[in-house]
């Protein structure tokens, strides 16, 4: 029977179940999903059930649990569509020539995203970008988001001075991006859309978002529109966090005035130190060529924990930025003092003996692995001096770490397929694997995928929530180049279809 976006099937028949920890007698075998009020009603092999009701045929495809996306910045995201990618940058010279012919947007503006200029033979300044732009306002936001390079009339216009990189950093870069993004509902709300739309297409049902604004209003707006393709979980930063109790929000709750329970309440988001790009990250050993330089914590020890005991006695999770090993040891020590429960989000670069405490003290790993393959040669240049674990993620879930896998966009795409290959595969692009030992089984990957993460995979049996999709190829077994470029034919939220190839 044919099917259509919006519509509750009955049944999805023909289809081979496919997931972490497993307990089902099926094997590969065909089996039909018998679904009823958004929930897995009962499972069978193909036929052997009455097919009642509306019937979608799978066609023979991998039904797995839904995916989740635990880290993107929504709007600033879906904006990226409007932006100059300046992911082919191979200098600030040529960066600044991309921007020289890049178009102009309503608001005057010309905007750029994605530079890595760590890297580069030569190094930004006002004069260089200036010389290429002119009078028109121009921003080029690093892929970390945690530096902004402007040109002069962007300074006169946000109202700082510049100096001769005209390079903004951590709380001023965060502070442009959020001008950037403040655009009206008219103009983010049908790119957030789109932007769902895409992630539907790729099996995701859910994500959490950290947008740097007070989000729940926006969400609830949203979903009185009609929004309906995801779940979203939004998180809270700490300029928001009196409002938040005195709102009396809680993680978990439905966000006040939506349309539906898709929109819930998630953690409060501190962000505690910089980036490995921008060459902020707080680490134990200095940057190379920069003696004085280990990063900046943005946020010290007893503010932290002060942060976390109000959010936790409020009932409100933590989610906290720790990228170098001294913010991730920091950020550890705060979640011990104070019991509060959530994640660590990045855990770039963590120190040995910290590794095993993310699973002692129940915190989850919420990390990105496209990251780690983005940032190779970068991490081998500029923490070659370091004695910590790079991206560990095999040591993590060794030690019995819930991870949870997401893509930070727009720092990587939202695309949960090349997070799980660049977790099991340590590579793209055909280069020999990175960090080789740190590589993790697909059933780990696919887990940490899912909403509960590694730890408590999602799974498709009798009464499971009807978050599902539909895919080309067993992940378990794909290979890299499959995995990069899975197809989906069918991804449903609640037993609804928001995706129908």
């Amino acid at each position: 029977m044919s099917a259509a976006l919006g519509e509750a099937p009955d049944v999805i028949a023909n289809v081979r179940l496919s997931g972490a920890e497993r307990t089902d007698p099926f094997a590969d075998d065909l089996v039909d999903v018998h679904l009823a009020g958004g929930v897995v009603a009962d499972i069978g092999p193909a036929r052997a059930l009455p097919r009642r009701g509306h019937v979608v045929d799978g066609g023979g495809g991998r039904i797995i649990p839904g995916l989740w996306d635990h880290h993107v910045h929504v709007v600033q995201w879906a904006l990226a569509a409007q932006r100059e990618s300046l992911a082919a940058a191979s200098s600030a010279a040529h960066a600044a020539k991309i921007m020289a012919a890049a178009p102009v947007l309503p608001d005057g503006r010309r905007v750029g995203t994605g530079f890595r200029d760590a890297l580069w033979p030569d190094a930004p300044t006002l004069e260089q970008l200036d010389a290429a732009t002119g009078e028109v306002p121009t921003y080029l936001i690093n892929a970390d988001v945690h530096s902004v390079w402007l040109n002069s009339a962007a300074f006169r216009r946000e109202g700082f001075a510049p100096d001769d990189a005209g390079i903004l950093r951590e709380e001023p870069a965060f502070e442009i991006s959020r001008r950037l993004n403040a655009v009206a509902a008219e103009v983010a709300d049908p790119l957030v859309a789109a932007m769902a739309r895409d992630a539907a297409a790729r099996g995701v049902v859910g994500l959490v978002d950290l947008d740097m604004a007070w989000n729940e209003d926006a969400w609830a707006r949203r979903t009185a529109a009609g929004f309906d393709a995801l779940r979203v979980e939004f998180g809270i930063y700490p300029e928001f966090l009196e409002r938040a109790l005195a709102d009396g929000l809680r993680t978990g709750d439905v966000a006040r005035g939506a349309a539906s329970d898709l929109a819930r309440v998630g953690p409060l988001k501190v962000i505690t130190d910089g980036s490995l790009g921008t060459r902020t990250a707080a680490c134990s050993h200095a940057y190379p060529g920069d003696p004085n330089n280990r990063g900046v914590l943005t946020v010290d020890l007893p503010s932290l924990v002060e942060l976390l005991t109000r959010a936790t006695g409020a009932g409100i999770a933590s989610a906290v930025h720790a990228i170098g090993d001294i913010a991730n040891s920091y950020a550890l020590d705060a979640f011990a003092t104070t019991g509060a429960w959530g994640t660590i989000e990045h855990a770039q670069l963590v120190a040995h003996a910290d590794i095993p405490r993310f699973a002692r003290l129940g915190v989850g790993a919420s990390v990105q692995p496209e990251h780690a393959i983005d940032d190779r040669d970068l991490t081998d240049a500029i923490w070659a001096d370091q004695t910590a674990q790079p991206y560990p993620l095999r040591s993590l879930a060794d030690t019995g770490a819930n991870l949870l896998f997401g893509s930070d966009a727009p720092v990587s795409p939202l695309d949960p397929w090349a997070a799980m290959a660049a977790a099991v595969f340590r590579t793209r692009d055909g280069r020999e694997p990175w960090q080789e030992h740190q590589r993790i089984d697909a059933a780990t990957a696919l887990g940490a995928s899912t909403h509960g993460g590694s730890a408590s995979p999602a799974r498709i049996e009798p009464g499971a929530p009807a978050d599902l999709a539909v895919c080309a190829h067993d992940p378990l077994r794909a290979s890299e180049s499959q995995l990069r470029g899975m197809s989906v034919a069918m991804t449903l939220v609640g037993g609804r279809l928001t995706h129908l190839a």
